[in-house]
């Protein structure tokens, strides 16, 4: 009676041909899609926790400037704030909860600014 688990191992037959192993598929992580933010010209300022190790990033999204714009402003608000910070994939990333400071920051610079999300 032939077991079930017909799959050839090992042969040293050159005739006998060996099926290709199949394809596993591999599931794919589901994308995060994040609602686009409507284009009114105001900072948001979020809060995230997530992916980071429970470590707080306050991050600046919906800036309309070009990249060098964004990294002086990077620089200011790292400087005045005493904190760690990057530009990632757009958007102004500083290390901590300190999105109050930085809406007050951003509303003396001539943004219009606001906390957003939780």
């Amino acid at each position: 009676m032939p077991s079930k688990n017909t799959r050839l191992v090992y042969s040293t037959d050159p005739d006998v041909e060996v099926e290709p192993r199949r394809q596993r598929k591999r599931k794919q992580k589901p994308t995060r899609n994040r609602p686009t933010l409507p284009n009114d010209g105001v900072v948001r300022v979020f809060l995230e926790r997530k992916g980071r190790g429970g470590k707080a990033v306050s991050v600046l999204r919906g800036l309309q400037s070009h990249p060098e714009g964004k990294k002086t402003l990077l620089k200011q608000l790292k400087s005045k704030l005493g904190t760690g910070g990057a530009l990632k994939d757009g958007n102004i990333e500083i290390q901590g909860d300190h999105r109050d400071r930085i809406v007050a920051l951003l509303e003396k610079m001539g943004y219009r600014a606001k906390k957003a999300g939780g």
